[in-house]
């Protein structure tokens, strides 16, 4: 659109101009065509209307007039076409007043377009969502942005701030909620997906048109609290009533998919668990994909109002065939073992799942004779005449089971009544001590509980029961704290003896067999029936209770006695001297003198507590006999026991105390230090190897004999054996030493010990051989090679060698290391060295006078020489 230009010359003043009549004339001719041409555009714009139903459309209508308005107010306010303007106006031409009207509504509308297109661009990016995304719940979470930003609209816009802008938009956006959901909620491809995928879909359409409502009213309030006198008060009805009745469809659809999940996945799979007939689960899928077809092919939308009759009746066709037609189909499958509510016992929870079925179907026919042109209808009395077989067969399934379960009961239930309290493992007379493995167990049969539960529900459901049954049923809560407290009892009783080892188990026969006496009354005489129950349950748990206290007393005792042999079992018979100043370590003797000290340090504590064990046994004894003798003979095995326990742990104790002292002889930490000493012509340890090793037999041997000092017991009892004279200077004790250095193992630890330590100074006597180069120094005759070197007169170059040899010998055998650590003995080298070094001197000494007396001899030769020849002269 483009304002045609007069073809006049403007230039010059608008006053002149204004006063040529030519110029005056052109310029009306051009106003006239601007007037018709913006005339017949706003005409032609406010004719339009938005393309389609959508909200986008009202947008991009908006957007369009603004466009086109926008062109030619532009125009008009170009200079060229300004000054047109002002001199029609100077001239007073009559045309100017219709052309400023004109120009005028131009100018309104313009401005209204523009001021719609602008707020309504800022819902654009919503609206999108709506009508684009892919995804519904994008949609939902748009919805309140969308009404946000709708409220801003309303209160800044000037125009959209009126009910009729207002309410026909947000009847588009309802619109557009509804044609995506209806595109969601596709019937075509809804029934061939998978049942929780549609469910899912339909659950989120359903909450999206939910949302759209919610939201607005929340945007209602928010509306009413901002202060604007403008509030939102529109026709709920015109807004939500479509999408209200899509919500009621999509509760519809969900129920459908619903039932049918519940028809694939819960009853289907019970059946093919139990249903002894595959073909009829075959049958009752084709059922239920029968029931579904319809839905599938439906000829009418159903999300339009127009046909709601139409759904109705399809929804009641749905019900029928799932309530009736179903229900026929799962009772025939599960006749043999029906699925029981919870805590139900099998015949009234058959009844009961018969009734529930009846009352299903029952339902389905009331609300068609509710519909009498449903009921009236062929399919209607088809649907009656099902419902009549049905209900006839599951009336005698009813009756059938509770015929068989009624007369089980009348004579069972007299039988079970006869059984004894309690069954033992092993039906024997022989006392419980003797077999441990024999247990008690409760023996109230679980059909008696069945009975009782069966009785009650059967009664609740309205049939009669036998009298017997009613009785026992009664008395549930006595036969309930009858066998709650027999369990309890039993339980005590097995825990109990479970806590006694052998020894305790012969210690306590007399009175295990009299709990014996009492419990077996509960497996030989009394009865269910019996009256005297309770009091049989008191003294057992009585006599229980009793033993059980006299049990805790004597592990209480038992508990003392094995802390003290732990404590034995513990003692370490090896302590060792520390070293001194850290580098000196004590000699051999001292060494073992000190172990030997400590040893009977150690067994003065060892026997103090092996002397306090014999008053334990003695209070064992008064709690269990009534004595305190130490020699009852009750307690014999008690005692034999307890004196076998203390061999094993004295035998633990030397044990590993000499696996202990072989670990540190083993050891590369030294102990104790010895000396290698010049013994002419030998070079010897001091003390010797033989020395050394006698030492460490006489300390395995000590270790061993401090069994000696534990006297053994008079033989069924717990009194130490007197001395006995064996001759009449000899006097025997018995103790435990004879039987444990007999023990295999401990020999042969003694055994690796005395042959780790030979083993050790064998190798350092083998440390000394290289010390046997220097042997010539006190081997050889040292008086015979001085008077060879005497008679022979050698120069004194020869001299100088020896005299350097036995210098550098001097010298070298007092340089470090003179210490050799080895295992725990530390080898100490310098008296050694200080020998050799010793004998080297004295050589040098001898050789030294030897060649001094040489030298005289020489020299008094050579002066007697000088002599002569001065006289001769």
């Amino acid at each position: 659109l483009k304002l045609e230009m007069p073809a006049v010359n403007l230039d010059g003043e608008v006053t002149v101009l204004a006063t040529v009549p030519e110029v005056v004339q052109s310029l009306k001719s051009c106003a006239v065509t601007w007037q018709k041409l913006i005339s017949g555009v706003l005409e032609e714009e406010l004719k339009k209307v938005p393309q389609g139903n959508s909200p986008l459309a009202e947008i991009n209508l908006w957007r369009e007039k603004n466009a086109t308005l926008s062109a030619l107010t532009e125009q008009i306010k170009l200079p060229e076409v300004q000054k047109v303007l002002e001199i029609l106006q100077e001239a007073e031409s009559e045309f100017t007043g219709d052309l400023q009207i004109v120009l005028s509504d131009l100018k309104k509308h313009h401005m209204e377009a523009q001021d719609n297109a602008k707020f309504l661009s800022t819902l654009e990016r919503h609206l999108k969502n709506l009508s684009t995304d892919p995804g519904i719940d994008v949609i939902s979470n748009t919805i309140p942005s969308l009404l946000s930003a709708l409220r801003l609209v309303w209160i800044m816009s000037r125009h959209y701030s009126k009910d009729a802008r207002m309410v026909p938009f947000l009847e588009r956006i309802s619109w557009e909620i509804s044609a995506r959901v209806r595109k969601v909620v596709d019937l075509q491809t809804l029934f061939k997906q998978d049942i929780a995928a549609a469910k899912k879909k339909i659950t989120e359409a359903r909450n999206t048109l939910e949302q759209w409502k919610k939201c607005y009213f929340t945007t209602c309030i928010q509306v009413e609290e901002s202060g604007s006198k403008r509030y939102w008060k529109f026709d709920v009805k015109l807004l939500f009533e479509k999408t209200d009745y899509m919500v009621s469809i999509c509760q519809d659809l969900y129920d459908i998919f619903q039932v049918t999940e519940e028809l694939h996945n819960i009853f289907i799979p019970e059946l093919i668990t139990v249903t002894e007939n595959p073909k009829g689960i075959d049958e009752l899928q084709r059922e239920v994909n029968i029931v579904i077809s319809p839905l599938e092919d439906l000829t009418f939308d159903p999300f339009s109002m127009e046909r709601a009759r139409d759904w109705a009746f399809v929804m009641e066709e749905f019900r029928e065939d799932v309530t009736v037609k179903i229900v026929e189909q799962i009772f025939d499958q599960n006749l043999k073992d029906p699925p029981l509510y919870k805590n139900h016992p099998p015949v009234a929870g058959a009844i009961s799942w018969s009734r529930s079925l009846s009352r299903r179907i029952k339902h389905t026919i009331t609300r068609f004779q509710e519909e009498e042109e449903l009921l009236a209808s062929e399919r209607g009395q088809q649907v009656k005449q099902i419902y009549l077989q049905v209900t006839k067969k599951m009336n005698e399934y009813e009756d059938q089971k509770y015929r068989h379960w009624r007369e089980r009961t009348e004579h069972v239930l007299p039988l079970l009544l006869k059984d004894t309290l309690l069954t033992v493992s092993s039906a024997t007379e022989e006392p419980v001590t003797t077999k441990k493995s024999v247990c008690f167990a409760l023996n109230f049969s679980p059909e008696i509980r069945e009975i009782i539960i069966e009785t009650k529900y059967i009664e609740h459901l309205g049939l009669p029961v036998p009298e017997m049954a009613r009785y026992v049923a009664l008395q549930e809560d006595k036969y309930l704290r009858y066998t709650n407290k027999l369990k309890a009892m039993l339980d005590r009783y097995h825990k109990l003896m479970e806590m006694m080892n052998e020894a305790e188990t012969k210690l306590l026969d007399h009175y295990l067999q009299e709990l014996w006496r009492i419990l077996k009354a509960g497996h030989k005489r009394l009865t269910w029936k019996s009256v005297g129950i309770g009091e049989f349950i008191v003294q057992c748990t009585q006599t229980i209770g009793k033993l059980e206290l006299l049990v805790h007393q004597i592990h209480n005792i038992s508990e003392d006695i094995s802390s003290k042999l732990r404590s034995i079992e513990s003692t370490n018979l090896f302590k060792f001297p520390h070293s001194k100043n850290g580098d000196k370590h004590p000699g051999a003797k001292e060494f073992f003198d000190y172990v030997k000290c400590e040893q009977a340090k150690d067994v003065e504590q060892l026997v103090r507590k092996y002397s306090a064990i014999p008053q334990l046994l003695i209070e064992v004894e008064r709690r269990v006999a009534n004595t305190n003798s130490g020699k009852s003979p009750k307690l014999a095995s008690y005692y034999a026991h307890w004196e076998n326990r203390i061999y094993q742990v004295l035998t633990q104790l030397i044990l590993k105390n000499l696996q202990a002292f072989n670990a540190t002889i083993i050891a590369n930490v030294p102990l104790l230090q010895i000396e290698a000493v010049l013994s002419v012509p030998e070079i010897t340890l001091q003390p010797n190897a033989s020395e050394i090793e006698k030492m460490t037999v006489q300390s395995i041997q000590d270790c061993v004999e401090v069994t000696k000092h534990f006297v053994r017991w008079m033989h069924g009892t717990c009194i130490e054996c007197p001395p006995q004279h064996v001759k009449v200077d000899e006097v025997v004790t018995f103790s435990f030493y004879s039987d444990i250095s007999q023990s295999p193992l401990i020999i042969e630890q003694a055994v690796l010990i005395t042959q780790n330590v030979h083993k050790l100074l064998a190798s350092l006597r083998k440390c000394l051989d290289q010390w046997k180069r220097y042997d010539l120094l006190w081997k050889s005759d040292k008086g015979a090679v001085l008077d060879r070197l005497a008679a022979e007169k050698p120069a004194c170059v020869i001299f100088d060698e020896h005299l350097q040899f036995y210098m550098k010998v001097a010298q070298e055998v007092t340089q470090p290391p003179l210490i050799k650590d080895e295992q725990f003995i530390r080898l100490q080298l310098a008296p050694l060295a200080s020998a050799v070094q010793e004998n080297a001197k004295s050589w040098l000494m001898s050789l030294g006078k030897l060649l001094n007396e040489l030298a005289r001899e020489e020299l008094f030769r050579l002066q007697d020489e000088i002599q002569v020849g001065a006289f001769s002269l």
